[in-house]
């Protein structure tokens, strides 16, 4: 393709086919890699806690990966807008695997946080370019809708295959496997972005772009305080560090706000959250990401850590959650644009979202496999039915100069939404089960065990069990009982988390009722340019 070949969005794809399909399947690969990536490190995290200790960091896993995947979302998205996405696409998979190295190398829970930092903007680079190349490649809603089906199939197939490769490779080769295993996705990803994406810019934005670098900053100072605030206060309480924090997070806020309303281009324009349609959006994607990444990380701890199952076990049990997001996603985009109101899709999402995070509050050890699968199964469908929903809705209501913008925001606020709720259920787990288990030591005159009790990964690694169990028979200790007693603080920390999750499912199904009813229109002609 010669450079800076005019193309007109009139047609509604600025492809001809071919080149559509093998753009798209690039695209797909990008989307496999990051979706992977999050479901196959949910299920192996229980062990790799056992094995390089430090429960108290096991939140951390996510939301380190979280915390830099919510400040890169936001600013590459702006970037994309202005330089065009595909620059940025190459440069987060190569950092996305670099990164995956690393965390298959980690010898400490540190190390490992530290490394998935490093993948999180990687995967906040992934993100907050491939949603929106899909909306560049098809500008008309309609046809976009029926290319979005491939990817949703790549999606669902990456988060169908991570649970249940994430316990056979746990099981099999060791959990450094569930990083190793993005190298090779990484690598075919990179050849299909250098290949075939197009490098598509906006004439609007070429010749005079100024970067926001301040805002840049503001947003990670602002969204950096605000996650440590989230994370240390339930555990140190209200001290001077802690109103520290707080005023950081607020005054970085503030002043992000002042300064995108002056600046000429700012990296997050705040006239967005002025429209009704893309505020109610964003809100609902902080909403549903609490609910997701709570059941994501820590159905597979009640399932492992809880019940006692294997990881294999367990990786086959989250299975349906996220593969029912794939069935749900192709039956969304064959009935959204023909249905009088698209946005009835959306009630009946968060309704199943809410039911799903019910039925795991209610299972116990003994409860039937099948209740527990068909409540997988609804929150699958339910998320299958929100997610690509919110992104559909967001850029046909954003304008095409903030079309990049918008939908790498309701990414990063379906993130700060999975920050929160990782980091609260987290840390109801680390104090309910601590509390827990200490008083039934101390009821059994057994608190010198309280160091090896303390972290859930006794739960999980069956050879320190067996260990223990017979140190504590010889010093004249029920050790078994003793367990038992730990796997019920578990359980009950896990169905303390997840009720939050229903609570924020049903906030959710309320606010629905504030989008403004969409219309699917096609888009007005828009000129670009594709270049090489």
């Amino acid at each position: 393709m010669s450079p800076h070949k005019e193309a007109a969005h009139s047609s509604g794809q600025v492809l001809p086919f071919r080149e559509s399909l093998m753009a798209t399947l690039g695209i797909c690969f990008v989307i496999m890699l990051v979706a992977l990536d999050q479901t196959i490190v949910g299920t192996a995290l229980p062990t790799i806690v056992a094995e390089l200790k430090g429960f108290d960091l096991y939140a951390w896993v996510a939301t380190s990966y979280l915390l830099t995947s919510v400040i890169t979302v936001p600013i590459f998205g702006r970037l994309g807008d202005y330089f065009g996405r595909k620059p940025f696409l190459i440069a987060s998979i190569i950092i996305f695997v670099i990164a995956s190295m690393l965390c298959g190398m980690a010898d400490s829970m540190l190390f490992l946080v530290l490394a998935r930092g490093l993948q999180g903007i990687g995967g906040g680079m992934l993100v907050g370019t491939a949603f929106a190349s899909a909306a560049d490649l098809f500008p008309d809603p309609h046809i976009r809708l029926r290319w979005q089906i491939i990817l949703s199939a790549a999606y669902g197939i990456a988060t169908s295959v991570g649970p249940s490769l994430g316990g056979f490779l746990t099981q099999s080769l060791g959990w450094r496997w569930t990083f190793y295993v993005n190298l090779p996705v990484g690598l075919v990803s990179l050849f299909f972005a250098m290949r075939y994406i197009p490098h598509i810019r906006h004439h609007k934005n070429a010749g005079k772009i100024r970067l926001d670098w301040i805002g840049a900053v503001l947003i990670s100072v602002s969204l950096g305080s605000l996650q440590l605030l989230v994370e240390l206060f339930p555990k140190r309480g209200l001290t001077g560090g802690m109103l520290a924090l707080l005023v950081v997070a607020i005054g970085a806020f503030y002043a992000l706000w002042k300064w995108e309303r002056r600046v000429e281009q700012p990296i997050v324009p705040f006239e967005m959250f002025k429209d009704p349609a893309l505020s109610s959006l964003f809100l609902l994607s902080v909403l549903a990401g609490f609910s997701m990444f709570s059941m994501l990380m820590y159905a597979p701890l009640l399932f492992q850590g809880g019940f006692g199952m294997s990881p294999r076990e367990a990786g086959l049990l989250i299975t349906p959650l996220v593969a029912c997001i794939t069935v749900a996603s192709i039956v969304n985009g064959r009935i959204v644009t023909r249905i009088p109101n698209p946005n009835m899709m959306m009630y009946v999402g968060f309704v199943l979202i809410a039911l799903s995070c019910l039925g795991i509050v209610l299972s116990q050890r003994d409860t039937p496999t099948g209740f527990m699968l068909a409540t997988m199964l609804a929150g699958g469908f339910g998320l299958g039915l929100v997610l690509p929903n919110l992104t559909v809705f967001a850029q046909q209501a954003a304008s095409r100069e903030h079309l990049g913008i918008a939908t790498a925001l309701l990414q990063s606020l379906r993130m700060i939404g999975g920050m929160l709720g990782t980091a609260v259920t987290g840390t109801l787990v680390t104090q309910m089960y601590g509390s827990g288990v200490e008083r039934a030591l101390e009821s059994d005159h057994a608190a010198q065990w309280l160091a090896e009790f303390k972290d859930p990964e006794i739960l999980v690694n069956h050879d320190i069990q067996s260990t223990l169990l017979a140190q504590m028979l010889q010093a004249g200790h029920n050790g078994s009982a003793l367990l038992e007693a730990a796997r019920e603080a578990l359980v009950g920390a896990i169905h303390m988390g997840i009720a939050l999750a229903v609570v924020s499912a049903l906030i959710g199904l309320w606010m629905v009722r504030r989008v403004p009813l969409i219309r699917f229109t096609p888009n007005e002609k828009v000129e670009t340019v594709l270049s090489e």
